[in-house]
């Protein structure tokens, strides 16, 4: 009993302390192969994958910081080209009033070709032309505008409320001779202008203020409006300085593009009626007399050559 006693609590006892002690051991070295086994570089490929991510949210604030700095620059490059736009090649102007209807109705913007001009290129017969006003074209008190509007209207995004264009057709150019009796068509150069094309319905050429004849000075123009009823053009200044023409030098440039509203959208041509010949007479004479004054002596000479050839 005694020794089974013994027997039973000396085996058990190291038994117990065995088994502790392997237990200890067979844990360790369970886990020791656990470890051993993960795959090398683990830990690192975790690492790089929590730097990765963070690089990637430090590359994106630094964007967002850089768009924020670089916006006030590419507003000042964007309000730069647009002022040099506006200055040198395209200008949107507003049509105020009905003096060119029905080619352009109130409220169309029209898209002003300022480019040309610079080539010393010149305002030519049935183009439609935007030009300052001379002197005493158009009256009225100047309005008031704030800053914002100012700046607006400098670059060229906003028409200015004082702004003093006018829209009319050029009808004559330098050294041409214009008129127009009362109940009659224009005359240019002693020839007749058909206008039907682009007048407003309705309108007789001349209905009551005929006028002229008118001998354009050289480097001016006379124009008119296309709607003749609602149009104090050329006509009706023939009392200022430029007997009713204006300076070449006042033209802003020549409208060719209607730009809005969308379904108004068309360019604005030449009308056929002005590719004849509408030149001052004055201007082909010398030619022609040059012709005329050759053609006998041509003619005399042959006969003598003839007459010298039977003689042979």
């Amino acid at each position: 009993m005694a020794v089974g006693a013994r027997s039973g609590s000396g085996g058990d006892e190291p038994e117990g302390r065995l088994d502790d002690r392997n237990g200890g051991r067979l844990g360790a070295e369970h886990r020791e192969p656990a470890e051993a086994e993960k795959p090398t570089g683990t830990e690192e490929a975790e690492d790089h994958g929590t730097g990765g991510d963070d690089a990637g949210r430090h590359a994106k604030r630094k964007k967002q910081r850089s768009f924020w700095r670089e916006l006030p620059l590419l507003i000042g490059i964007a309000l730069i080209l647009a002022l040099l736009i506006k200055t040198f090649l395209l200008q949107a102007f507003s049509i105020p009033s009905d003096s060119m209807q029905n080619t352009l109705q109130r409220g169309d913007r029209v898209l002003v070709d300022k480019l040309t001009p610079w080539f010393g290129s010149t305002p030519e017969r049935g183009e439609v032309v935007v030009f300052q006003d001379p002197g005493g074209w158009l009256d009225g008190p100047e309005v008031s505008e704030n800053f914002i509007q100012k700046s607006l209207s400098f670059i060229g995004l906003m028409p200015s409320a004082n702004d003093k264009d006018l829209i009319k057709r050029v009808i004559a150019t330098g050294g041409d001779t214009v008129a127009c009796e009362e109940g009659g068509q224009v005359t240019v150069n002693g020839r007749t202008l058909d206008e039907s094309s682009y007048l407003f319905p309705g309108n007789i050429p001349c209905e009551r203020d005929g006028f002229g004849p008118v001998k354009v000075p050289e480097d001016r123009l006379w124009v008119m409006g296309d709607h003749r009823q609602d149009s104090l053009d050329s006509r009706y200044h023939q009392q200022l300085p430029g007997k009713g023409t204006i300076s070449e030098e006042d033209i802003v440039g020549r409208a060719v593009v209607i730009g809005w509203p969308p379904n108004r959208w068309s360019t604005l041509p030449v009308p056929d009626a002005y590719e004849q010949n509408l030149s001052a007479a004055g201007a082909a004479t010398p030619a022609a007399l040059g012709l005329l004054g050759a053609l006998p002596i041509v003619l005399v000479r042959r006969r003598r050559l003839l007459r010298t050839d039977q003689g042979d």
